[in-house]
Protein backbone atom coordinates (compact mmCIF):
# COMPACT_ATOMS: atom_id res chain seq x y z
CA UNK A 1 0.00 0.00 0.00
CA UNK A 2 1.45 3.36 -1.04
CA UNK A 3 1.84 5.87 1.79
CA UNK A 4 1.13 9.36 0.45
CA UNK A 5 0.82 12.93 1.69
CA UNK A 6 -0.66 16.14 0.34
CA UNK A 7 0.87 19.55 0.96
CA UNK A 8 -1.90 22.06 0.41
CA UNK A 9 -4.94 19.82 0.86
CA UNK A 10 -7.61 22.44 1.53
CA UNK A 11 -8.02 24.05 -1.91
CA UNK A 12 -10.29 22.69 -4.62
CA UNK A 13 -7.57 20.46 -6.11
CA UNK A 14 -6.28 19.36 -2.71
CA UNK A 15 -9.76 18.37 -1.55
CA UNK A 16 -10.31 16.50 -4.81
CA UNK A 17 -7.04 14.63 -4.22
CA UNK A 18 -8.31 13.59 -0.79
CA UNK A 19 -11.67 12.51 -2.20
CA UNK A 20 -10.14 10.36 -4.93
CA UNK A 21 -7.36 8.89 -2.79
CA UNK A 22 -9.82 7.80 -0.11
CA UNK A 23 -11.27 5.32 -2.61
CA UNK A 24 -7.94 4.35 -4.21
CA UNK A 25 -7.31 0.63 -3.59
CA UNK A 26 -3.51 0.93 -3.46
CA UNK A 27 -2.89 4.24 -1.67
CA UNK A 28 -3.34 5.49 1.89
CA UNK A 29 -3.25 9.16 2.86
CA UNK A 30 -1.01 9.63 5.90
CA UNK A 31 -0.62 13.42 6.05
CA UNK A 32 -2.54 16.45 4.79
CA UNK A 33 -1.47 20.03 5.38
CA UNK A 34 -3.18 23.40 5.47
CA UNK A 35 -1.77 26.40 7.30
CA UNK A 36 -5.22 27.95 7.44
CA UNK A 37 -6.93 24.90 8.96
CA UNK A 38 -4.05 23.31 10.91
CA UNK A 39 -5.38 21.27 13.82
CA UNK A 40 -8.84 20.81 12.37
CA UNK A 41 -10.24 17.58 10.97
CA UNK A 42 -11.06 17.67 7.29
CA UNK A 43 -14.64 16.68 8.17
CA UNK A 44 -14.93 19.84 10.32
CA UNK A 45 -13.91 22.07 7.44
CA UNK A 46 -15.64 20.05 4.72
CA UNK A 47 -18.64 18.15 6.16
CA UNK A 48 -18.81 16.08 2.96
CA UNK A 49 -16.06 13.92 4.53
CA UNK A 50 -18.00 13.24 7.74
CA UNK A 51 -17.94 9.50 8.48
CA UNK A 52 -15.40 8.94 5.69
CA UNK A 53 -12.15 10.32 7.09
CA UNK A 54 -10.62 11.26 10.44
CA UNK A 55 -7.67 13.00 8.78
CA UNK A 56 -6.67 16.28 10.37
CA UNK A 57 -4.84 19.13 8.70
CA UNK A 58 -1.40 20.04 10.04
CA UNK A 59 1.10 22.76 9.26
CA UNK A 60 3.99 21.84 6.97
CA UNK A 61 6.84 19.96 8.65
CA UNK A 62 8.75 18.17 5.92
CA UNK A 63 10.43 15.75 8.33
CA UNK A 64 7.01 14.24 9.02
CA UNK A 65 6.88 13.24 5.33
CA UNK A 66 10.21 11.40 5.40
CA UNK A 67 8.76 7.88 5.47
CA UNK A 68 6.17 8.40 2.74
CA UNK A 69 6.41 6.97 -0.75
CA UNK A 70 5.03 9.98 -2.58
CA UNK A 71 3.89 13.53 -1.86
CA UNK A 72 1.55 15.75 -3.85
CA UNK A 73 2.36 19.46 -3.63
CA UNK A 74 -0.90 21.27 -4.34
CA UNK A 75 0.17 24.85 -3.70
CA UNK A 76 0.39 28.10 -5.71
CA UNK A 77 3.34 28.69 -8.03
CA UNK A 78 6.37 29.92 -6.15
CA UNK A 79 5.52 27.83 -3.07
CA UNK A 80 6.27 24.32 -4.31
CA UNK A 81 9.92 25.24 -4.84
CA UNK A 82 10.14 25.75 -1.05
CA UNK A 83 9.32 22.07 -0.46
CA UNK A 84 10.17 19.97 -3.50
CA UNK A 85 14.00 20.05 -3.37
CA UNK A 86 14.04 18.86 0.26
CA UNK A 87 11.45 16.17 -0.42
CA UNK A 88 13.57 14.90 -3.28
CA UNK A 89 16.71 14.94 -1.12
CA UNK A 90 14.83 12.63 1.25
CA UNK A 91 14.20 10.27 -1.68
CA UNK A 92 10.46 10.91 -1.82
CA UNK A 93 8.69 10.88 -5.16
CA UNK A 94 6.78 14.07 -5.88
CA UNK A 95 3.89 15.07 -8.11
CA UNK A 96 3.82 18.86 -8.15
CA UNK A 97 0.52 20.48 -9.14
CA UNK A 98 1.90 24.02 -9.24
CA UNK A 99 3.61 25.59 -12.26
CA UNK A 100 7.05 25.48 -10.64
CA UNK A 101 8.49 22.53 -12.58
CA UNK A 102 6.46 22.47 -15.80
CA UNK A 103 8.77 24.73 -17.78
CA UNK A 104 12.49 25.22 -18.26
CA UNK A 105 14.04 27.58 -15.71
CA UNK A 106 14.57 30.22 -18.40
CA UNK A 107 10.96 30.13 -19.61
CA UNK A 108 9.58 29.92 -16.07
CA UNK A 109 11.40 33.10 -15.07
CA UNK A 110 10.11 34.92 -18.13
CA UNK A 111 6.53 33.88 -17.39
CA UNK A 112 6.30 33.63 -13.59
CA UNK A 113 9.39 35.28 -12.09
CA UNK A 114 12.44 34.12 -10.16
CA UNK A 115 12.87 30.39 -9.54
CA UNK A 116 14.81 29.09 -6.54
CA UNK A 117 15.85 25.46 -6.27
CA UNK A 118 15.09 24.44 -9.86
CA UNK A 119 14.96 20.71 -10.62
CA UNK A 120 14.27 18.96 -13.90
CA UNK A 121 10.91 17.19 -13.94
CA UNK A 122 8.92 15.07 -16.38
CA UNK A 123 5.90 16.92 -17.75
CA UNK A 124 3.02 14.87 -16.40
CA UNK A 125 0.84 14.35 -19.44
CA UNK A 126 1.12 10.55 -19.67
CA UNK A 127 -0.49 10.39 -23.11
CA UNK A 128 2.55 12.28 -24.45
CA UNK A 129 5.21 11.30 -21.91
CA UNK A 130 5.54 7.56 -21.23
CA UNK A 131 8.73 8.40 -19.29
CA UNK A 132 6.44 9.29 -16.37
CA UNK A 133 6.77 5.59 -15.50
CA UNK A 134 10.41 6.08 -14.49
CA UNK A 135 10.11 9.57 -13.00
CA UNK A 136 10.85 10.68 -9.45
CA UNK A 137 9.51 14.22 -9.95
CA UNK A 138 6.51 14.91 -12.17
CA UNK A 139 5.11 18.35 -12.98
CA UNK A 140 1.36 18.00 -13.33
CA UNK A 141 0.16 20.08 -16.32
CA UNK A 142 -2.11 23.08 -16.06
CA UNK A 143 -5.80 22.50 -16.69
CA UNK A 144 -6.05 24.59 -19.87
CA UNK A 145 -2.90 23.05 -21.45
CA UNK A 146 -4.20 19.53 -20.76
CA UNK A 147 -7.30 20.01 -22.91
CA UNK A 148 -5.51 22.06 -25.56
CA UNK A 149 -2.48 19.82 -26.03
CA UNK A 150 -4.48 16.59 -26.11
CA UNK A 151 -6.82 18.08 -28.71
CA UNK A 152 -4.08 18.99 -31.19
CA UNK A 153 -0.84 17.06 -30.65
CA UNK A 154 -1.74 14.30 -33.17
CA UNK A 155 -2.30 16.90 -35.91
CA UNK A 156 0.86 18.87 -35.14
CA UNK A 157 2.81 15.61 -35.33
CA UNK A 158 1.61 15.18 -38.94
CA UNK A 159 3.53 18.32 -39.92
CA UNK A 160 0.58 19.99 -41.63
CA UNK A 161 -0.34 22.62 -39.00
CA UNK A 162 0.73 26.24 -39.38
CA UNK A 163 -1.25 27.90 -36.62
CA UNK A 164 -3.65 27.06 -33.77
CA UNK A 165 -6.13 29.36 -32.08
CA UNK A 166 -7.30 27.99 -28.73
CA UNK A 167 -10.56 29.30 -27.30
CA UNK A 168 -11.23 27.72 -23.90
CA UNK A 169 -14.22 28.01 -21.59
CA UNK A 170 -13.66 27.05 -17.96
CA UNK A 171 -15.92 26.46 -15.00
CA UNK A 172 -15.46 28.83 -12.09
CA UNK A 173 -13.62 26.30 -9.91
CA UNK A 174 -10.59 26.87 -12.13
CA UNK A 175 -10.15 30.23 -10.42
CA UNK A 176 -9.60 28.58 -7.01
CA UNK A 177 -11.59 28.88 -3.82
CA UNK A 178 -10.61 32.45 -2.94
CA UNK A 179 -13.33 34.89 -4.10
CA UNK A 180 -12.41 37.27 -6.92
CA UNK A 181 -14.06 39.59 -9.39
CA UNK A 182 -14.26 36.72 -11.89
CA UNK A 183 -15.86 34.36 -9.38
CA UNK A 184 -18.30 36.78 -7.73
CA UNK A 185 -21.77 35.41 -8.50
CA UNK A 186 -23.40 38.64 -9.80
CA UNK A 187 -20.49 39.18 -12.19
CA UNK A 188 -20.57 35.66 -13.62
CA UNK A 189 -24.20 34.48 -13.53
CA UNK A 190 -25.75 34.60 -17.03
CA UNK A 191 -22.44 35.94 -18.28
CA UNK A 192 -19.11 34.89 -19.77
CA UNK A 193 -15.83 36.62 -18.99
CA UNK A 194 -12.68 36.60 -21.11
CA UNK A 195 -9.43 37.32 -19.27
CA UNK A 196 -5.68 37.47 -19.94
CA UNK A 197 -6.82 37.64 -23.53
CA UNK A 198 -3.42 37.44 -25.24
CA UNK A 199 -1.01 36.75 -22.38
CA UNK A 200 -2.22 33.86 -20.25
CA UNK A 201 0.65 32.01 -18.53
CA UNK A 202 -0.59 28.58 -19.60
CA UNK A 203 0.24 29.36 -23.23
CA UNK A 204 3.91 28.66 -22.42
CA UNK A 205 3.07 25.01 -21.68
CA UNK A 206 1.12 24.67 -24.92
CA UNK A 207 4.05 26.05 -26.91
CA UNK A 208 6.58 23.87 -25.07
CA UNK A 209 4.71 20.62 -25.62
CA UNK A 210 3.31 21.14 -29.12
CA UNK A 211 6.56 22.47 -30.58
CA UNK A 212 8.17 19.14 -29.69
CA UNK A 213 6.25 17.87 -32.71
CA UNK A 214 6.89 20.81 -35.03
CA UNK A 215 7.01 24.58 -35.29
CA UNK A 216 3.53 26.08 -34.95
CA UNK A 217 2.05 29.45 -33.96
CA UNK A 218 -0.06 29.21 -30.81
CA UNK A 219 -2.78 31.67 -29.76
CA UNK A 220 -4.82 31.25 -26.58
CA UNK A 221 -7.74 33.09 -24.99
CA UNK A 222 -9.46 31.72 -21.86
CA UNK A 223 -12.96 32.47 -20.59
CA UNK A 224 -14.83 31.78 -17.35
CA UNK A 225 -18.39 30.52 -17.69
CA UNK A 226 -21.17 30.13 -15.07
CA UNK A 227 -20.43 26.44 -14.52
CA UNK A 228 -18.66 24.85 -11.57
CA UNK A 229 -16.53 22.23 -13.32
CA UNK A 230 -15.12 21.56 -16.74
CA UNK A 231 -13.14 23.05 -19.61
CA UNK A 232 -14.38 23.00 -23.18
CA UNK A 233 -11.61 23.92 -25.61
CA UNK A 234 -12.27 24.85 -29.23
CA UNK A 235 -9.07 24.61 -31.27
CA UNK A 236 -9.07 26.25 -34.70
CA UNK A 237 -6.28 24.35 -36.43
CA UNK A 238 -5.08 26.16 -39.56
CA UNK A 239 -3.43 23.86 -42.09
CA UNK A 240 -0.60 24.11 -44.61
CA UNK A 241 -2.34 21.59 -46.83
CA UNK A 242 -5.64 19.74 -47.06
CA UNK A 243 -6.29 16.46 -45.26
CA UNK A 244 -9.07 13.90 -45.48
CA UNK A 245 -11.41 12.83 -42.71
CA UNK A 246 -9.92 9.34 -42.80
CA UNK A 247 -6.38 10.71 -42.35
CA UNK A 248 -7.47 12.79 -39.36
CA UNK A 249 -9.24 9.85 -37.74
CA UNK A 250 -6.22 7.62 -38.32
CA UNK A 251 -3.87 10.22 -36.81
CA UNK A 252 -5.87 10.49 -33.60
CA UNK A 253 -6.43 6.76 -33.20
CA UNK A 254 -2.77 5.93 -33.81
CA UNK A 255 -1.52 8.64 -31.45
CA UNK A 256 -3.77 7.54 -28.59
CA UNK A 257 -3.91 3.81 -29.28
CA UNK A 258 -2.27 2.82 -25.98
CA UNK A 259 -4.07 5.30 -23.73
CA UNK A 260 -6.94 4.77 -21.31
CA UNK A 261 -8.60 8.14 -20.79
CA UNK A 262 -9.00 9.55 -24.32
CA UNK A 263 -12.43 9.06 -25.89
CA UNK A 264 -13.47 10.07 -29.40
CA UNK A 265 -17.00 11.41 -29.58
CA UNK A 266 -19.19 13.23 -32.09
CA UNK A 267 -19.53 16.38 -29.97
CA UNK A 268 -17.59 16.78 -26.70
CA UNK A 269 -19.68 18.20 -23.86
CA UNK A 270 -18.86 19.09 -20.27
CA UNK A 271 -21.82 17.04 -19.02
CA UNK A 272 -20.20 13.90 -20.43
CA UNK A 273 -16.85 14.22 -18.59
CA UNK A 274 -17.72 16.02 -15.36
CA UNK A 275 -16.54 14.06 -12.34
CA UNK A 276 -14.23 11.81 -14.41
CA UNK A 277 -10.64 11.53 -15.62
CA UNK A 278 -11.67 11.31 -19.28
CA UNK A 279 -10.81 13.70 -22.06
CA UNK A 280 -13.39 13.62 -24.86
CA UNK A 281 -12.25 14.75 -28.31
CA UNK A 282 -14.18 15.43 -31.51
CA UNK A 283 -13.51 17.36 -34.72
CA UNK A 284 -14.90 18.80 -37.94
CA UNK A 285 -12.99 19.55 -41.13
CA UNK A 286 -13.58 22.92 -42.77
CA UNK A 287 -12.33 22.15 -46.28
CA UNK A 288 -13.22 25.55 -47.72
CA UNK A 289 -10.91 27.36 -45.27
CA UNK A 290 -8.28 24.61 -44.86
CA UNK A 291 -9.07 24.34 -41.17
CA UNK A 292 -9.90 21.63 -38.64
CA UNK A 293 -11.98 22.55 -35.61
CA UNK A 294 -11.11 20.22 -32.73
CA UNK A 295 -13.06 20.23 -29.48
CA UNK A 296 -11.96 18.70 -26.20
CA UNK A 297 -13.81 18.44 -22.90
CA UNK A 298 -12.28 17.67 -19.51
CA UNK A 299 -13.14 18.09 -15.85
CA UNK A 300 -10.63 20.75 -14.80
CA UNK A 301 -10.41 19.42 -11.24
CA UNK A 302 -9.82 15.79 -12.27
CA UNK A 303 -8.16 15.25 -15.67
CA UNK A 304 -7.08 18.88 -15.39
CA UNK A 305 -5.77 18.40 -11.85
CA UNK A 306 -6.19 15.76 -9.15
CA UNK A 307 -7.13 12.81 -11.36
CA UNK A 308 -4.20 13.37 -13.67
CA UNK A 309 -1.91 13.67 -10.62
CA UNK A 310 -3.13 10.26 -9.42
CA UNK A 311 -2.73 8.86 -12.94
CA UNK A 312 0.90 10.03 -12.73
CA UNK A 313 1.30 8.56 -9.24
CA UNK A 314 0.04 5.20 -10.49
CA UNK A 315 2.59 5.12 -13.28
CA UNK A 316 5.47 6.35 -11.10
CA UNK A 317 4.74 3.64 -8.55
CA UNK A 318 4.34 0.71 -10.92
CA UNK A 319 0.55 0.50 -10.92
CA UNK A 320 -1.82 0.42 -13.86
CA UNK A 321 -2.56 4.04 -14.76
CA UNK A 322 -6.31 3.48 -14.37
CA UNK A 323 -6.11 2.29 -10.75
CA UNK A 324 -8.67 4.15 -8.68
CA UNK A 325 -9.70 6.30 -11.64
CA UNK A 326 -11.87 4.19 -13.91
CA UNK A 327 -15.28 5.46 -12.84
CA UNK A 328 -18.04 6.97 -15.01
CA UNK A 329 -18.73 10.69 -15.21
CA UNK A 330 -21.54 12.30 -13.23
CA UNK A 331 -24.86 12.44 -15.06
CA UNK A 332 -26.65 14.73 -15.18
Amino acid sequence: MLQVGIIGASGYIGVELVRLLLIHPEAEIKLITSRRFAGKKISEVYPAFKGLSDLAFSDVNLQEFSKLDLVFTSVPHGKAMEYVPELREMGIKVVDLSADYRLSKEVYEKVYGEHRGYLKAVYGLPELHPEVRNAELVANPGCYPTGAILATAPLVKLGIVSEIIFDSKSGISGAGNEPSERSHYPNLAENILAYNITRHRHRAEMVQELEKFGKVKIHFTPHVIPSIRGILTTAHVLLKESISEEEVRRAFKEFYKDTSFIRFVELPKLNDVRGSNFCDIGWRIDEENQRIVVLSAIDNLIKGGAGQAIQNMNLMCGLDETTGLMFPPLHP
